[in-house]
């Protein structure tokens, strides 16, 4: 089981920068699939970004692809995401996700992913 704490959220304006970090403790996140969501008031929480855990495969959002980077060091039980390029829609509370799945293997679906942090407002003006 592992806990998850996201930081680095904030304001920014349009077309710049951000990056996000989830710091995860407990046990055995070197072996869990891990996964950015956002979600926006009367909104569904929708998929951002997952990576597995070595980062051998990694997954993108149609809407982010080319402006995020989303990476992980295991030596120090953290993810990121880098966000670039930020455009007022990508306006959310940012999400990170954790669960066990098999060394390539990255989920896509809230679902599917058993352990969140508390999430982070980004917020992009225009």
């Amino acid at each position: 089981q592992v806990q998850l704490v996201e930081s680095g959220g904030g304001l920014v304006q349009a077309g710049g920068s951000l990056r996000l970090s989830c710091a995860a403790s407990g046990r055995g996140f070197s072996r869990y699939a891990t996964g950015w969501f956002r979600q926006t008031p009367g909104k569904e929480r929708e998929f951002v970004a997952a990576i597995s855990w070595r980062g051998g495969n990694i997954d993108y959002a149609d809407s982010v692809k080319g402006r995020f980077t989303i990476s992980r060091d295991n030596s120090n039980n953290t993810m990121y995401l880098q966000m670039n390029r930020l455009e007022p829609e990508d306006t959310a509370v940012y999400s990170c996700a954790a669960d066990r799945y098999l060394e390539l293997e990255l989920r896509n679906t809230k679902e599917e992913y058993k352990f969140w942090g508390q999430g982070t407002q980004d917020t992009v003006s225009s």
